[in-house]
């Protein structure tokens, strides 16, 4: 077999990811690149007598060193040796996507252009001669359609090819000759260093003219460093004196000259007239007055949706778990094994899964608004607000959404952001967004009281969070981390339906991911609290007498003007730190399995709150400390403990407030 790694780079939102799961299929894993806090996925497979490995690139608009991604993508093409490179474009969009192409060109990458979207693209009047722009290039251009899977066959057959003959397309390039002069200057003086050479000169020209950090880093270790600066030197004064423009600009404009020519001579363009499909439903959802009221509304229909859909599926989860319980019992006559494997593992780990069909449901559906291009939209509609309301651009607003899925990567999303207080703030935010461990907190209380107002209850506790995170964030920006905002720039994909395959893969890998937390961390905490229930021996399992609630009958006064001051509530508050789930574990393990069709959690649960104090202690769950994954992060991502523990002081603070306006407020008005 012939190893062959591929890397798979792009624009954002020109279908990287449906190109990535059309290739890989279900063969493929996510986690983070080696000492760097930015996701990769890698498919592994075999084809032929290939055995494939292929790496999704961060999707990028350059390869510069400003930001993780683009210095991720970088070396992994410098230093990962990959035998190719498939460079996905939008056909749509070709003169922005090839900018990305034409710096990897500089780099001598061995590519292959995939050339997606051209449905779109001859809608628009392009008609793109794909041979011509191959010739040109150099190397191969496929035209395929990612959705569809058309192409994807002769992309795999030209990877192939071009493996076994890689070309150097950095050679294809040309530049004007006054600038291509400057460039072989420099480039003479490089290649005099042997350890220079692992990328073109001519790249490492570019990079010094562009005050590339890292590139002049690199040259000052080299021994012709001195004679390479000082030729430095007479090209940027040549440049001052000559140009109106700085290196940097002059030579992006070298670059679209080259991809305006390229377009030129292969790409015929025919003017469409009138508004585009996606022009036409932006008039709609982009509207200032109407953007935020639709996708409020269309949140809560998603969770009416969820809700109605699940309710049926979470219920046979809980009877079988059940069963199981009574299974077990009624084989094993040791009352304490009896009690670890039916409260601890079944009671607990069971009364997290019976939530799976929520997470889902729910998960489907924010898959297919991610994939048709909509919630690029919310964060774009979400500018005008915050800029108003917290002095901060919509592009805060990504991280936030990334935090409905996970605080973690929400919190290595803030890197995109340019300005570093704006990146604080961000931070503190996005522990606020109501993230999927949270969600069976919200089910089995919303069970137990709000059956009938379930999607309401529920859409209230998500904009309780932004409306929160909202506040927090213009107190903060006022208060504690003034500055200027940095403008808020943001590519919107053109609306298309959804893949199939890509909503099932990226609603498996969450479902997936839950399962395991469920077998790992949740089963643990389980164990641990139920061993905290049953001793000192002789005392009643669960009972305020043991461990477990001692220690919580010390902490619980505090949470008593909340309206939950009790032991269990309190110890499922401690526990929660671990992972959010571990509330409900909590509660599964303290309740076990009554011998009616109700779990021992839903009447433990009844028994311990009133509506009010649910809705508050639901609240209070919304937005207190975050599990110690997030935390971490935050501690990883500021190289200390002290914007983490001002992130914990600041949510812990915010809960009690709201969760105890909430209670007093709801007993005054009657709700007690």
């Amino acid at each position: 077999m012939v190893k062959l790694k591929v890397g798979l780079a792009g624009n954002p939102n020109v279908g990287k990811t449906t190109v990535f799961n059309e290739l890989t299929g279900m063969h493929q894993h996510v986690g983070n690149w080696p000492g760097k806090t930015v996701e990769q996925a890698i498919g592994q497979f075999s084809r032929g007598k290939y055995d494939y490995e292929i790496v999704d690139l961060p999707g990028n608009y350059a390869l510069s060193a400003h930001t993780m991604e683009e210095i991720v993508s970088r070396d992994f093409i410098v230093d990962e040796d990959p035998d190719v490179i498939i460079d996905v474009v939008d056909a749509s969009n070709l003169e922005r996507n090839l900018y990305l192409t034409v710096q990897m060109m500089e780099l001598g990458a061995n590519l292959v252009l995939a050339l997606n979207m051209n449905d779109f693209a001859k809608k628009r009047g392009y008609i793109i001669d794909v041979d011509l722009m191959s010739e040109i290039l150099g190397f191969p251009v496929i035209d395929i359609n990612a959705k569809s899977g058309f192409g994807i066959e002769e992309l795999f057959t030209s990877v192939e090819k071009q493996s076994e003959n890689p070309v150097d397309t950095s050679k294809s390039l040309t530049y004007d000759d006054e600038l291509k002069s400057h460039f072989m200057n420099l480039q003479s003086l490089i290649e005099k260093d042997e350890k220079l050479l692992d990328v073109p000169s001519q790249w490492t020209a570019i990079k010094l003219l562009e005050n590339d950090s890292i590139i002049i880093q690199k040259v000052q270790n080299s021994p012709q460093s001195s004679s390479i600066f000082t030729e430095l030197d007479n090209v940027l004064k040549h440049i001052k004196n000559d140009y109106d423009e700085s290196p940097e600009e002059i030579i992006a404009s070298a670059r679209y000259d080259f991809i305006d020519d390229l377009m030129a001579k292969s790409v015929e363009i025919n003017a469409v007239e009138g508004e585009t499909i996606t022009d036409k439903i932006d008039n709609i959802v982009l509207n200032k007055f109407l953007a935020f009221p639709i996708f409020v509304v269309l949140m809560y229909i998603i969770f009416e949706i969820t809700y109605n859909i699940s309710a049926p599926f979470q219920s046979l989860i809980e009877q079988c778990f059940k069963m199981l319980s009574e299974f077990v019992a009624s084989f094993i006559t040791n009352s304490y094994l009896t009690s670890f494997i039916c409260d601890a593992v079944i009671g607990g780990v069971g009364g997290v899964l019976s939530f799976l069909p929520i997470i889902l449901v729910i998960f489907l559906f924010l898959s297919i608004l991610e994939d048709c291009g909509y919630l690029a939209r919310a964060a774009f509609s979400m500018d005008l607000i915050m800029h108003k309301l917290v002095g901060l651009h919509g592009k805060a607003f990504i991280p936030m959404i990334l935090g409905f899925g996970c605080g973690v990567p929400a919190i290595m999303a803030t890197r995109t952001l340019e300005n570093d207080n704006d990146r604080k703030i961000a931070m503190m935010l996005v522990p606020f967004m109501s993230c999927t461990a949270r969600l069976p907190i919200y089910a089995i209380f919303i069970a137990a009281f709000f059956q009938e107002y379930n999607g309401i209850i529920l859409l209230s506790i998500y904009l309780l969070g932004i409306i929160m995170a909202f506040i927090v964030a213009s107190i903060l920006k006022r208060i504690l981390l003034k500055g200027v905002t940095t403008p808020f720039v943001m590519e919107l994909p053109s609306y298309k339906l959804p893949s199939l395959k890509g909503v099932l893969l990226h609603t498996g890998e969450k479902v997936i991911g839950f399962i395991k937390k469920a077998g790992t961390v949740i089963l643990g905490c389980s164990i641990i609290l139920w061993a905290l229930s049953s001793f000192p021996l002789g005392v009643e399992y669960g009972s305020a007498d043991s461990l477990l609630g001692m220690i919580g009958n010390f902490i619980a006064p505090i949470f008593a003007p909340l309206g939950f001051g009790t032991w269990q509530a309190a110890v499922a508050l401690i526990a929660g730190l671990a992972a959010k789930e571990v509330i409900v574990s909590t509660f599964g393990t303290l309740g076990g399995m009554n011998e009616d069709d109700e779990s021992g959690m839903t009447h433990l649960i009844q028994d311990t709150f009133t509506p009010l104090s649910a809705y508050s202690f639901m609240a209070f769950t919304l937005l207190y400390i975050p599990c110690f994954s997030t935390i971490a992060a935050i501690k990883h991502e500021m190289n200390g403990y002290r914007w983490a523990l001002t992130m914990c002081a600041i949510t812990f603070i915010t809960a009690y407030v709201v969760s105890f306006l909430i209670y007093n407020i709801g007993l005054l008005a009657g709700f007690g």
